[in-house]
């Protein structure tokens, strides 16, 4: 069954490149991103391998842990580490799930439908510190992620988290944010003192706190 948003993600315990983790206990109090690739030695997941390692610092500076899982054994995954240090330039700096009895993709709803069965779909958790999972994309085999897109949710959903905003369409760090419409009229100036403007009765605007 599908994980929807708001439920608790799924608790494991498994083997990866940098140890046995327990999940839960291995996010702490932060921010986590659980992503799937398809296979080791494929050329999609290694971009993505690799680009994600470029961007640790940014998944850092959000108090943000990344965690990939692949249905490959530990052997495949050093491997492979190689490979992409090499294609892309970079560290390999976060840990890859050894998942060769597929319980984390099953636990997670991973298993491409129409794929060779032990293959995962490219499959995105975010989950905050309190274990409920805040956004889930799925992607098809041939089409890698936009992790910097990946970057500028974790922003949003970090900052509507604490601040009683949204962010609309095409929203970046900086930008103008939505006013909920549970904050009344009068009650904005105590919330929102950088101002606001009002579009609509339902439409309000606030520079981002």
């Amino acid at each position: 069954m599908a994980i929807r948003l708001g439920e608790v993600a799924p608790d494991f315990r498994a083997m990866t490149t940098e140890g046995e983790i327990n999940f839960h206990e291995w996010l702490g109090d932060s921010w986590g991103i659980l992503f799937s690739h398809p296979a080791d030695f494929t050329p999609v997941c290694t971009t993505e391998l690799g680009t994600v390692a470029q961007l640790q610092g940014e998944f850092e500076k959000r108090n943000t842990k990344v965690l990939a899982v692949s249905v490959d054994g530990l052997e495949d995954h050093n491997k492979w580490i190689k490979d992409i240090n090499e294609v892309m330039q970079t560290t390999v700096n976060y840990p890859i799930i050894s998942d060769e009895g597929r319980k984390v993709a099953v636990l997670y709803d991973m298993i491409h439908p129409e794929a060779d069965s032990k293959h995962t779909v490219r499959s995105v958790f975010v989950i905050a510190p309190d274990k409920t999972v805040k956004l889930t994309l799925t992607y098809p085999p041939a089409t890698g992620r936009n992790f910097n897109e990946i970057l500028r949710v974790v922003d949003s959903l970090q900052l509507t988290a604490y601040k009683k905003v949204a962010t609309p369409a095409n929203w970046e760090q900086g930008d103008e944010c939505i006013i909920v419409p549970s904050v009344s009229d009068e009650d904005i100036p105590a919330h929102f003192p950088k101002g606001h403007r009002k579009v609509k009765p339902y439409l309000r605007y606030t520079p981002q706190p």
